[in-house]
């Protein structure tokens, strides 16, 4: 079987469940102009002047750039440049470690330069000064996306450029003294949680768009994404466990649950809030390269495991082997859009109900809707065959 990188056809797996097209686009519309510019108390997107705009992490009241890298796929995936340009512009303005920003900034900090603060205040003042390697990777694949469909642009607006530069510094630094730390290990091609710790996070883990990295980035950098997909594909089937396709929020380089950071308590080696992305990533690879078989026999893994083992504690917390902790998700919504999405993936016999649950499943809302949204709308957009390589 080929994917819909070689054929161009993307499943609209909503369709297949029998659901009307006119009812499939309204909804992708509908929840797109909810989470933009729906009311004070349904958006998490907000214009800034003239020409910027952010989303914001409802839940922490700050801008991530988990959420400005997913608010730039979201948009070019549906032809939104006017709010794609947006957020690129605060982000670039506001997040962006250069070397003028970095003058006065906390020692050791210049080491991050040409990295993005991944978390701001609302009026872009840093609160931290160090990156997150997840939203580089969002960031770098939006904008080959955005180059791709709409063209380059003039500077911050010169899409490709832009990416291949970022992606180039994420995996070089560090060879000259001095210059900070990757955010790949150039050894095993394995992307970092953050620069400082040598484990990684299987909710990073993003072969689909590493193999297009391998097509886009500098050309002397082609080969290390193309040995990045092999190795995050290999790596998570060291991290999923083998019954119940479960992973740990953070996991050392065999795959093993890390249970906390260095120098810190909360516990990370359960299936919780980070972790629920992994299997819609590997739905998402299965759909663009179907290259390994694992990725459907790990989907319908973890869509067993919760209509048959987890069936009436849908929204639990578990270690990976299963084992029920004492806690519930903060973030229900987003277990059921992932599950949805793992049906990209998966052909067993729970593929179905998890679509329709998550279709009859509708936006969060209050204080926590930011993750749970993000996660609704890649759900939507991938199970309705808009969620495409441009």
């Amino acid at each position: 079987m080929s994917g819909a990188f070689e054929t161009g056809i993307y499943r609209n797996v909503f369709a297949e469940c029998g659901l009307p097209e006119e009812e499939i686009e309204k909804r992708v519309r509908d929840s797109f102009r909810t989470m933009f510019y729906g009311s004070e108390e349904e958006r998490i997107y907000h214009e800034v002047g003239a020409d910027m705009g952010y989303l914001t992490d409802t839940g922490n009241n700050d801008v991530r750039t988990e959420g400005m890298s997913y608010g730039m796929m979201m948009c070019v995936q549906l032809d939104k440049k006017e709010e794609f340009d947006r957020i690129w512009k605060w982000t670039k303005t506001y997040m962006y470690m250069d070397a003028e920003t970095l003058k006065n900034a906390p020692h050791g900090s210049s080491r991050n330069e040409g990295y993005f603060a991944w978390s701001c205040a609302l009026d872009g003042t840093k609160n931290a000064w160090g990156p997150a390697p997840d939203g580089e990777e969002f960031f770098a694949m939006a904008l080959f996306f955005a180059s791709h469909r709409w063209g380059d642009g003039e500077g911050i607006f010169n899409y490709s450029a832009q990416a291949r530069t970022l992606l180039h510094d994420c995996i070089h630094k560090g060879e000259q003294p001095g210059t900070g730390k990757p955010m790949w290990d150039p050894q095993n091609h394995l992307i970092k949680f953050i620069t400082e710790c040598d484990f990684s996070d299987p909710s990073y883990h993003l072969p689909h768009f590493y193999e297009l990295f391998a097509l886009w980035a500098e050309e002397e950098d082609r080969p290390f994404w193309k040995q990045a997909a092999a190795a995050s594909r290999e790596y998570l089937k060291k991290a999923c466990h083998p019954v119940t396709g479960l992973c740990a929020e953070y996991a050392e380089y065999d795959g093993t649950p890390v249970r906390s950071q260095p120098g810190q308590k909360d516990r990370h080696d359960w299936y919780y809030s980070d972790a629920y992305r992994t299997i819609a990533n590997i739905g998402l690879d299965y759909l663009w390269f179907a290259c390994d078989p694992w990725e459907k026999e790990n989907a319908d893994r973890l869509q067993t495991f919760y209509y048959e083992t987890a069936r009436d504690n849908q929204d639990g917390v578990f270690l990976i082997d299963g084992t029920p902790v004492d806690k519930k998700a903060l973030h229900p919504v987003a277990v059921i859009a992932t599950n949805a999405q793992a049906s990209l993936a998966s052909d067993g016999k729970y593929a179905r109900d998890c679509v329709m649950k998550f279709w009859n499943t509708p936006l969060r809302t209050g204080d926590r809707r930011y993750y749970d949204n993000c996660l609704y709308l890649f759900a939507l957009l991938a199970l309705s065959g808009k969620y495409r390589v441009w």
